[in-house]
């Protein structure tokens, strides 16, 4: 049982790898898309062929479809957006001292 939600974890990482490489590579034209599709001094049918081009973009393109998961654990709640793990593998890792310029707070 442990090694099939181990391997969905697995998985939702890749996902989201493959997602976050998608955003990145279609960032521009979608920008370009958006921005023509939105502009109201232009004609109505260039905004509409902007907006078709945009839908023809892959979904999994959009930044909206990422979602922040722990890259150990890949949980999706609970993350430090700066270190990209969650909460609690970041309290483990920083008990052991093992993340450099993190200590427990103490005065």
């Amino acid at each position: 049982m442990s090694e099939v939600m181990e391997m969905g974890k697995e998985n939702a990482n890749i996902r989201d790898n493959h997602r976050r490489q998608l955003a990145a590579k279609f960032e521009l034209q979608r920008k370009l898309y958006k921005a023509l599709a939105n502009d109201t001094t232009l004609p109505n049918d260039v905004r509409e062929a902007n907006r078709i081009k945009l839908s023809k973009l892959p979904r999994n393109s959009s930044f909206t479809r990422i979602r922040n998961r722990c890259v150990f654990t890949g949980r999706p709640r609970g993350i430090v957006t700066l270190f990209r793990m969650s909460r609690i593998v970041f309290r483990e890792l920083a008990s052991k001292k093992l993340l450099d310029g993190v200590q427990k707070a103490s005065w």
